[in-house]
């Protein structure tokens, strides 16, 4: 997804968002209403999804967006930050919000620290892909001196991805047959 996203948007730092129990166009509105129009929205196995901008800094829009505020009782908001930069203290993160509150939250460079109001809502997934916990950890540096393991990072992160995308049954990129550019 995140290569997808990549491809797809170039020069844009995006987040994708997915919504379930909220009308897509009320979820687009919502995103739109934030200052950050969507350069991409659609459906897809139930889910509402939109692509946009993480940043809208010509309208002073450095402040993230408030997705906890658009989901209301019943309804839950998927996001992928996708595109930031961890020098600017950004890294890509994944968020999941049910019912107005936020369930769980986690860096993708410290997936270990999970935030939340359930920070272990996805950790037998997390484990059982060895994610977390003791297998997670790359024993090949202590063997091989010549072993980086920022090598493997990209397919830790797809994996990553992966796993919560099969989780929640969100749409696969390109998300639809056809894409609503915005």
């Amino acid at each position: 997804m995140i290569d997808w996203l990549h491809d797809a948007f170039p020069n844009h730092e995006v987040n994708v968002a997915f919504a379930r129990g909220i009308p897509a166009d009320a979820f687009v509105r919502g995103i739109a209403d934030q200052g950050r129009a969507p350069l991409a929205h659609g459906e897809g196995n139930g889910w509402a999804w939109a692509v946009h901008d993480m940043f809208a800094p010509g309208s002073g829009g450095y402040r993230e967006v408030d997705y906890q505020a658009m989901c209301r009782a019943g309804a839950e908001i998927v996001v992928f930050v996708t595109e930031p930069c961890s020098p600017k203290a950004f890294p890509p993160a994944f968020v999941y919000h049910r019912g107005g509150r936020t369930v769980l939250a986690f860096s993708f460079e410290d997936v270990e620290q999970r935030v939340g109001d359930n920070p272990d809502y996805l950790s037998p997934e997390l484990l059982a892909a060895n994610l977390i916990g003791p297998d997670a950890y790359c024993d090949q540096e202590e063997e091989d001196d010549e072993h980086d393991c920022f090598d493997h990072l990209h397919d830790d992160r797809t994996r990553l991805v992966a796993v919560i995308a099969a989780h929640f049954g969100l749409p696969s990129p390109p998300l639809a047959a056809e894409v609503t550019a915005t």
